[in-house]
């Protein structure tokens, strides 16, 4: 039976796949609508992931240190670990919030899951394009995304024209991206779970 099913047009997953193949004939391709909402999803996912990170260091650092001023010093002492330690969980909430994202519009549009993802992705870069603009016309005030870490942002003031910046910028700009796009296809990869079994139904499986 396994045998059966997994190669062959007159089988259950041969026929899945054609059957496939004409609904996404038909309605494959981007959709964008499907894209921001899993982009909404990514940079509130994103906020709260990142509040929470905030939270567990603030705890971390009080609890490991008599006064405020000893946190500080520390800080400064270890500032390159910091860094690093900061970049990786940066990196992770990042990857978490846009493979979630991904996954929403992935399962929204049914088909082409990591050209959703993608658009996931560009619906970031497009929000942060407009935003920089803005911030250069009407004031940084403007540039809401540079308050929340990790989100893909676009620097007014040339503060990314450094070694660090430029990693924070390629950390801000790759993970959302490879993230988006396995989310995409994993939320892809569902429909053709239900598919299979339509087909499995009417085939008597």
């Amino acid at each position: 039976m396994a045998a059966e099913n997994t190669a062959g047009a007159s089988t259950p997953r041969g026929r899945r796949n054609d059957v496939v193949a004409a609904e996404k004939e038909q309605f494959g391709g981007i959709k964008f609508g499907s894209a921001f909402f899993g982009w909404l999803t990514a940079i509130g996912l994103t906020v709260i992931l990142s509040a929470l990170a905030t939270a567990i260091g603030v705890g971390i650092g009080a609890s490991g240190s008599g006064t405020a001023g000893d946190a500080a010093n520390q800080a400064t002492e270890n500032a390159g670990t910091i860094g690093i330690v900061s970049g990786i969980v940066l990196a992770v909430i990042l990857f978490v919030a846009y493979y979630c994202g991904g996954y929403v519009a992935g399962r929204m549009a049914r088909f082409d899951g990591a050209k959703q993802g993608l658009a996931v992705w560009l619906w970031g870069i497009i929000v942060a394009i407009v935003l920089a603009i803005l911030a250069v016309v009407a004031g940084d005030r403007f540039n809401v995304l540079s308050d929340l870490n990790g989100a893909p942002s676009i620097p007014v003031d040339g503060s990314a024209l450094t070694t660090s910046g430029l990693i924070g910028l390629a950390i801000a700009v790759l993970v959302p991206l490879i993230a988006a796009i396995l989310g995409g296809k994993a939320g892809m990869r569902f429909h053709r779970k239900v598919d299979q079994v339509g087909i499995d139904h009417r085939a008597g499986v």
